[in-house]
């Protein structure tokens, strides 16, 4: 991996960024097979459709998706509705945005954006430093991690 910074691109967003060595192809089947995005992120049942709805098993509720734009090995962009314990509106309502972009080696430029999360971020996530870590070999799986996570641990087959 080259290049890696995290950016902030609006108030209440994350943003990361890095180049990783494998193709964009590859890259979207981590984010979009749900076996995959299982493995460093969280049970789902993703589509990769726009206007599909899904679900990424949460450590209490499910956090509730719906894909706004897909375009494969492009862009993907999804609704991330998380509810307050109590059920209640207060939880989080925000969108993950993935960019995809061929390098000139071949690799893939990956930009991540999770807007409006970042007001309702702990300070320890949004501490915790811009390292994207992408590794498409396989790996032990490690317990789910936010899809704003500045750690990426993914496998593609």
């Amino acid at each position: 991996m080259t290049d890696e910074k995290q950016t902030q691109t609006a108030k209440d967003a994350l943003a990361f960024e890095c180049d990783l060595p494998a193709a964009p192809e590859k890259v979207w089947r981590a984010l979009t097979v749900p076996e995959l995005l299982a493995e460093w992120m969280m049970p789902n049942d993703i589509k990769p459709e726009t206007g599909s709805r899904f679900a990424f098993a949460g450590p209490e509720k499910p956090i509730e998706c719906e894909v706004l734009d897909a375009e494969p090995g492009r862009l993907l962009r999804y609704s991330w509705r998380e509810r307050s314990e109590t059920g209640d509106a207060n939880g989080l309502d925000s969108i993950v945005t993935f960019t995809l972009a061929r390098t000139v080696s071949g690799g893939t430029h990956l930009r991540i954006v999770h807007d409006g999360f970042a007001a309702a971020a702990t300070p320890a996530v949004a501490m915790a430093g811009a390292a994207c870590r992408l590794s498409l070999r396989a790996y032990k799986p490690k317990p789910p991690v936010a899809a704003n996570a500045p750690r990426l641990l993914l496998r593609a087959a």
